[in-house]
C-alpha cells in the first residue's frame, strides 16, 4: 500500500488552491476559503493545523476546516459521514457541518472541506440549563433517525458491551491508579456484579449514535449554548448509553445525565452511560500513567474527574425487573 504523504502548510495549501481554481474563485474574497496571503506572507490562504498532535485537520482561513482522511479506512467513514450528516441534520436542533467540498487530496485518500461551527470546544464553556435542552435534542433527534436508512448508508451495528467485563478491568486499573496516587480505588466498589447485571444493555433498544461525543465534538458558546456536534465518522446503530457516557466525559456526568433524562431516557440507561464513562476514564488514565495509551495527562485528569461528579439519579434508583426503559 502506498504511504501517504504527511500534511504541510505547502500540501494543504496547493489543495484549496486547486479547488479554488476550479471554482472559478479568485482568492480576493476574504469570507470564502482564499483568504488571500498567508500569514507567512506566501500567495494563499492561510493554513494551520487546528492544534498540536492533529496533523490531519487544518484550519483553511477563518470560517472553513479542511479535514484529511489517513488511510483508506478512514477514507471510507469521511465519505460515509457526508452522508450520515444529511440524514441527521434534520432531527437535531443543533448543527451539523456542511461540506463546501470533497474529493481526494492523495490517491484514495478523501479529504473534506467543512464550514467551521462557530463556538469552542467542551470544557472552555461550561453548558447550561439551555444547554443541557440542545444536548437532549441531540439524543432525542438521533433516536428519531430510522435506523433502515442509515443501515443503507453502511452504518454499522454495534453490540452492547458488557458492562460487568469492564468493571473487572477497572478495578485493576483503579488499584494501579490508586497506587500512583491518581485514584480512589474504592470509588469503583459503588458498581457491584449484581448492579452491572442490573445495568446491561436491554434488547430492542439500538439507535443512531453519534459514538464519539468527547469535549473535542461538541461545540459551546459562551452563553452555555450547544451549538453543534463535529465528527461523525464512527457514527453506529447501537446502544444510547454509549453517547450518554461520552457526553459525560465531555461535560460532566450531571450535565449528561440531565440532558439524557430531558430526552425521555430512563435511569437504567443513564446510569449505565455513567458506569461505561467511569470505568473507561480509570482504564485510559492507567494505561496512560503505563506508556500503553496516547493522549495529554491533564485531559485525561479531567476527564476523570467530570465522569466522577456525584449525580441524585444514583442514590435513588431501585430497578424492577419489569424495567425495560430505553
Amino acid at each position: 500500500m502506498t504511504q501517504a504523504p504527511t500534511p504541510t502548510a505547502d500540501i494543504v495549501r496547493r489543495l484549496v488552491r486547486s479547488l479554488l481554481d476550479e471554482s472559478g474563485d479568485s482568492g480576493e474574497d476574504t469570507d470564502g476559503p482564499a483568504g488571500g496571503r498567508g500569514e507567512d506572507g506566501t500567495d494563499g490562504p492561510d493554513v494551520r493545523p487546528v492544534a498540536e498532535g492533529h496533523a490531519y485537520t487544518w484550519w483553511v482561513g477563518a470560517r472553513h476546516v479542511l479535514r484529511l482522511a489517513p488511510d483508506r479506512d478512514a477514507s471510507a467513514r469521511r465519505r460515509r459521514e457526508l452522508r450520515v450528516r444529511d440524514l441527521v441534520r434534520p432531527h437535531v436542533p443543533v448543527a451539523v457541518p456542511t461540506s463546501v467540498a470533497r474529493g481526494d487530496w492523495a490517491p484514495g485518500l478523501a479529504y473534506t472541506l467543512d464550514t467551521k461551527v462557530a463556538g469552542a470546544t467542551a470544557g472552555r464553556h461550561d453548558v447550561s440549563a439551555v444547554g443541557e435542552a440542545d444536548l437532549a435534542g441531540l439524543l432525542g433527534g438521533l433516536r428519531a433517525v430510522p435506523a433502515r436508512p442509515a443501515e443503507a448508508l453502511g452504518v454499522p451495528r454495534t453490540a452492547p458491551r458488557s458492562l460487568e467485563a469492564l468493571r473487572r478491568m477497572a478495578v485493576h486499573a483503579a488499584e494501579r491508579l490508586a497506587a500512583a496516587d491518581e485514584f480512589d480505588a474504592a470509588l469503583l466498589l459503588q458498581l457491584t456484579p449484581p448492579g452491572a447485571a442490573q445495568l446491561a444493555a436491554q434488547t430492542g433498544t439500538a439507535v443512531l449514535t453519534h459514538h464519539g461525543l468527547t469535549g473535542e465534538h461538541v461545540v459551546v458558546s459562551a452563553d452555555g449554548r450547544v451549538r453543534g456536534v463535529l465528527d461523525w465518522t464512527e457514527a453506529a446503530l447501537g446502544d444510547p448509553a454509549e453517547d450518554i457516557a461520552g457526553l459525560a466525559t465531555a461535560v460532566g456526568s450531571p450535565a449528561a445525565v440531565r440532558a439524557a433524562t430531558l430526552a425521555g431516557y430512563g435511569a437504567r440507561p443513564c446510569l449505565r452511560g455513567l458506569w461505561l464513562a467511569r470505568c473507561d476514564t480509570v482504564i485510559r488514565l492507567a494505561d496512560h500513567l503505563q506508556g500503553r495509551a496516547p493522549g495529554p495527562l491533564p485531559a485525561l485528569r479531567t476527564r476523570l474527574g467530570r465522569v466522577w461528579e456525584p449525580i441524585m439519579l444514583e442514590r435513588v434508583t431501585e430497578f424492577k425487573d419489569e424495567d425495560t426503559e430505553a
